[in-house]
């Protein structure tokens, strides 16, 4: 739902930049493994070291590079300099997706670190750790019903939602906030992946039973 009312203003927003990255030879490809880089360092590196609200302000900032590499792939301008074909855009979005699930895992590997250790919170750790689990199924059943040719974009928790919800959490108890409100806001992101699981099956299953 996020990304159906923010994608198009961010693709705005970051049309200029996208432009002048294409005009010095950057590529869409080097702009989204940049940008899952960027994400790790902040995840895997403040995060464990308990800089939350750094932490996040870096995932934040690297995190725009997933409009704009996409913005540039879809500029006339990208095909124009790296002719680029059909398969480049299905290599494209196969890698924008992979790396996807390489930062959305290593934010939530950074949380469980932290709280696991120095953070002396297992609770939140383990919330962390639950929240990887079932948002790696909530896009795994997606990517295996589009493989098959069905529809599963539907949901209450989709990864924008997640990893707001996440972010703004981690940032505020950075600053100061009690602990137990990341635990609360990781065991509610928790249910609803649970929740959408479910309803992209269902919506999964009835595609299959109206084409009985």
């Amino acid at each position: 739902m996020l990304n159906q009312y923010a994608r198009g203003l961010f693709t705005r927003l970051f049309t200029p930049l996208a432009r002048w990255l294409l005009a010095r030879g950057v590529t869409p490809d080097q702009v989204t493994v940049a940008g899952t880089a960027g994400v790790l360092v902040g995840a895997l590196v403040l995060f464990p070291l308990g800089h939350l609200f750094w932490g996040t302000l870096v995932i934040a900032v690297f995190a725009f590079a997933d409009v704009v590499d996409g913005t540039m792939a879809r500029l006339p301008e990208a095909s124009r300099r790296r002719q680029r074909t059909e398969a480049d855009t299905r290599w494209g979005s196969f890698l924008d997706s992979s790396l996807d699930r390489v930062a959305d895992g290593g934010v939530f590997a950074g949380l469980a670190v932290w709280f696991f250790t120095a953070g002396a919170a297992p609770a939140i750790g383990t919330g962390a750790l639950l929240c990887m689990f079932l948002g790696s199924i909530v896009s795994y059943v997606r990517a295996k019903a589009e493989s098959l040719g069905y529809d599963a974009q539907t949901g209450i928790a989709e990864r924008a939602e997640r990893l707001v919800a996440t972010l703004v959490a981690a940032g505020l108890v950075g600053l100061g906030l009690p602990p137990v409100v990341l635990l609360v806001v990781l065991l509610l992101l928790a249910a609803a992946s649970a929740v959408t699981i479910v309803q992209r099956m269902a919506r999964v299953r009835a595609q299959v039973t109206a084409q009985r």
